[in-house]
């Protein structure tokens, strides 16, 4: 899939700031004990995380044997549903996969072959977003921004 980031970025907030509340997919059930493991698969292990405000955290997840990273925004405390997204893009191939929907427990996975670039990666859940920007890139170091609307 192909796009840019600043349309998804710009399109996944519009919609969210509106109170949209069509699904982008059926809503994911409450699941006990959710992990990033369990949402992204076999393979998958968490390599960095971002709070989402009180509310949960984002989670970046790399597969050595396949290359791809996997982004889950996990609440902390299941329950009704609300506005929730996860979405990761490489700038240097202008690959990016996103999740944006009303959930009760996460969104995601969001899936994207990363490796050997950075990734930018992020989530939100009801009205508060964090995103990471330049992500694992060895040295350089990353910018996360967390806020509320």
């Amino acid at each position: 899939m192909r796009f840019t980031h600043s349309i998804l970025g710009a399109a996944a907030l519009a919609a969210l700031s509106v109170g949209a509340t069509t699904a982008l997919a059926a809503p994911a059930s409450a699941v006990p004990n959710t992990t990033p493991q369990k949402v992204c698969g076999s393979g998958y292990k968490t390599v960095n995380s971002a709070a989402v405000g009180s509310l949960g955290t984002v989670y970046l997840a790399y597969n050595a044997a396949n290359g791809n990273n996997c982004v889950v925004t996990i609440r902390n405390n299941p329950g009704t549903a609300v506005d929730m997204s996860a979405w990761i893009y490489v700038p240097d191939t202008n690959e990016g996969d996103d999740d944006y929907g009303r959930y009760t427990s996460y969104a995601g996975p969001s899936y994207v072959i990363g490796k050997g670039h950075c990734v930018d990666w992020g989530g939100g859940i009801a009205n508060t977003y964090v995103q990471v920007i330049g992500s694992n890139c060895a040295s350089l170091k990353e910018h996360r921004t967390t806020y509320t609307r």
